[in-house]
């Protein structure tokens, strides 16, 4: 049951989003077309469940050898890894969605919502498989709300808005309105 909780309060209660705010750079920089939310959306999602995983064995090997002050370096190091084999793998296979992503696509190594993902996962002792199932539901929250926002911000390009709406403040707006739409959802689940 608690496997549950975790998955859909990360998706929905804890958003990392819009609800803890972490991650609002590519939140942001890559919501302005749908299709490149979704590809950051599964990009971010396929390296938080990965570095959760292995980020899991690292934690306790840290700890039984007493050096868990290094943790940080050795997420981050974990992190950067998997989202170097992402852009390659992108670069390979899907050179338009590379292009599209630019300069986004490298800076899911310092995203702090994976950071902070992995770091809570290791200060809520959560076990492996707790561990996974919070990093996907937190990924697909990441990646839920990518998506929104994206769609959102499709469709406020067709409307005629006035001069000083259009752009980022019509952007910060609609931020600030669907992280209240998500904080609906705070007090549900209790971990």
């Amino acid at each position: 049951m608690k496997i549950f909780l975790l998955f859909f309060s990360a998706i929905f209660v804890n958003n990392f989003v819009l609800a803890r705010f972490l991650g609002i750079c590519p939140f942001l920089g890559v919501s302005k077309r749908l299709e490149t939310a979704t590809g950051m959306g599964i990009a971010v999602t396929f390296v938080m469940t990965v570095s959760a995983a292995i980020s899991w064995f690292l934690d306790k090997l840290l700890i039984s050898t007493g050096l868990e002050f290094l943790r940080t370096i050795v997420f981050i190091l974990v992190i950067a890894s998997f989202v170097q084999f992402v852009e390659l793998f992108l670069k390979k296979t899907s050179p338009d969605l590379y292009e599209a992503l630019g300069i986004f696509l490298p800076l899911i190594t310092t995203n702090c919502a994976i950071l902070g993902m992995v770091l809570l996962n290791s200060l809520m002792k959560l076990s492996f498989v707790e561990a996974i199932f919070h990093a996907l539901g937190s990924g697909l929250g990441f990646a839920l709300a990518l998506v929104i926002f994206a769609g959102i911000r499709e469709k406020l390009d067709l409307y005629d808005l006035p001069e000083s709406f259009k752009g980022t403040a019509i952007a910060l707006i609609t931020a600030g309105l669907l992280s209240l739409a998500f904080m609906g959802f705070q007090g549900m689940v209790k971990l």
